[in-house]
């Protein structure tokens, strides 16, 4: 992991943002505050929204933002920044704005997650760690969304740190998926570091290290009397496995008075095995036995299996959940928004591509969401300048910018911004919610969204509009006209 070698996660970026902080103090560009934008262009998976989270990392990062003698050594000896600029690192700290989308929040493309206003330098060396964290927790926190719906309820258990690639994928991974529905996770660290609940059980050595499965069941037993459960599959789940647990369950178990215990599956045919496995406890009067099952599942796995019939109480997801197997790439961008000149005045800027996607939506913007005020459902997202509101006590046409055409009518509709103030002058100033608050809140947020947003095949496009001062800006950068 990054932190095991003491090193300062300033350094954590790109080196054509030190490039071209240099060049800008060359050019006498460094106090000309600008906006960034950090939004991403696709929904994974082609799913109908994504879950925005990274954010704590983020403000963690910016209140120790500095460059230590041994960064400034390090940049010296590369033979290409002035003194100058090195200078300029030795006392650099952030004093800029950011407002953000809380973390847990439903988000859809395009639309900014992150706004920052800052000195060009200090906007500049932001993106890398900005992008790494939003991009990286967005995916997984969205993935893990994906599979805990599929589950219907059903507990999902995040399994994945020894198939994460590195280290923090496998802590943070695990806090994201945590965001994301899931009821905890296999991670000591994570639990340690950020309280996402931490468990487990046994793993096949365990039954293996004994002379036989039941003396490795009778022994678990003894030891975790309390919401003992044992892996099944080692040998033949349904001759030995289940038996064998069922006998430990009477022998060990029943004398204590205890009657809610578990056996995991991880190989097999889940659907199958399950349902034999839950007529046998179920005869055997272990009725409050729970099946948990893992073995590279996902959403579509899951929802076959329910759809089989299969008997699965919880849900250990791995591999296709803490690297987001199906598409790991969440695809977040950074781009410049706006510059303020001498007098303070905001000067939009605009990307422009041959690719439509990857044409920009200029200046400094606020973000809302509508909510239906009869149905408590989100209708449309809407952005506009920063210095806009909106009426919600009247109608208001929308119409989704990528097709011109498709236009709607809302009413009787509640307005709330989305992007909060996160650092104001340098300062924090957002209260940062606990995990657990976070989970509630994202949980409570996907509710809001029409089931028809939430298909995983073919979901209905959500509404993400432009104001029309915003619309009337865009047309005029696209046509040559500011």
């Amino acid at each position: 992991m990054i932190n095991d070698k003491g090193v300062n996660l300033t350094m954590l970026c790109d080196f054509y943002e030190l490039t071209m902080g240099n060049g800008y103090l060359d050019a006498g560009m460094e106090d000309r505050i600008c906006y960034f934008d950090l939004f991403f262009r696709s929904v994974p998976d082609g799913g109908g929204f994504a879950i925005a989270a990274g954010l704590e990392q983020i403000i963690d990062y910016i209140n120790d933002l500095h460059f230590s003698p041994e960064d400034i050594a390090y940049l010296r000896g590369r033979g290409i920044f002035s003194e100058r600029f090195l200078q300029y690192l030795e006392h650099f700290q952030f004093t800029g704005d950011i407002w953000a989308v809380p973390e847990g929040t439903p988000v859809f493309p395009r639309e900014p997650l992150l706004v920052v206003r800052a000195p060009s330098i200090q906007a500049q060396l932001l993106e890398t760690y900005m992008l790494c964290m939003i991009n990286h927790q967005s995916l997984i926190a969205t993935k893990a969304n994906r599979i805990v719906r599929a589950a219907q309820g059903r507990t999902v258990l995040e399994f994945g740190s020894r198939r994460a690639q590195g280290g923090d994928a496998a802590v943070v991974g695990a806090r994201a998926a945590y965001i994301g529905g899931c009821a905890g996770t296999a991670c000591a660290l994570s639990d340690q570091l950020y309280g996402v609940p931490a468990g487990g059980t046994m793993a096949h050595a365990w039954v293996q290290m004994f002379d036989t499965e039941l003396d490795a069941f009778r022994a678990y037993c003894r030891t975790y009397p309390t919401g003992a459960t044992l892996l099944v599959d080692t040998y033949n789940t349904l001759q030995s496995g289940v038996p064998n647990a069922i006998r430990a369950f009477d022998e060990v178990l029943k004398p204590m008075g205890i009657k809610k215990c578990g056996i995991r599956l991880d190989s097999g045919d889940l659907a199958y095995l399950t349902r034999k496995a839950r007529k046998m406890l179920d005869d055997a009067g272990w009725t409050e036995c729970t099946i948990t099952c893992s073995n590279a599942l996902d959403e579509y796995l899951i929802q076959d299996l329910i759809a089989q019939g299969a008997c699965i109480d919880c849900f250990g997801v791995g591999e296709r959940l803490i690297t987001a197997r199906s598409e790991p790439v969440f695809g977040g961008v950074y781009k410049l928004a706006a510059v303020e000149d001498d007098s303070g005045t905001i000067i939009p800027k605009i990307k422009i591509s041959e690719n439509v996607g990857k044409i920009t939506n200029p200046h400094f913007k606020k973000l809302y969401r509508f909510y239906g005020r009869d149905t408590g459902k989100a209708v449309a997202d809407y952005m506009c300048l920063h210095d806009e509101t909106v009426d919600d006590s009247r109608n208001l046409e929308i119409f989704d910018p990528e097709v011109t055409w498709k236009r709607k009518e809302v009413y009787d509709f509640e307005a709330k911004e989305l992007l909060v103030p996160i650092f104001q002058g340098g300062r924090q100033v957002y209260e940062k919610p606990s995990l657990g608050q976070i989970k509630a809140y994202c949980a409570a947020q996907v509710d809001t969204l029409w089931d028809e947003v939430k298909r995983f095949e073919n979901p209905h496009r959500y509404y993400v509009d432009l104001s029309q001062k915003l619309w009337d800006i865009k047309n005029d950068l696209l046509n040559g006209k500011r």
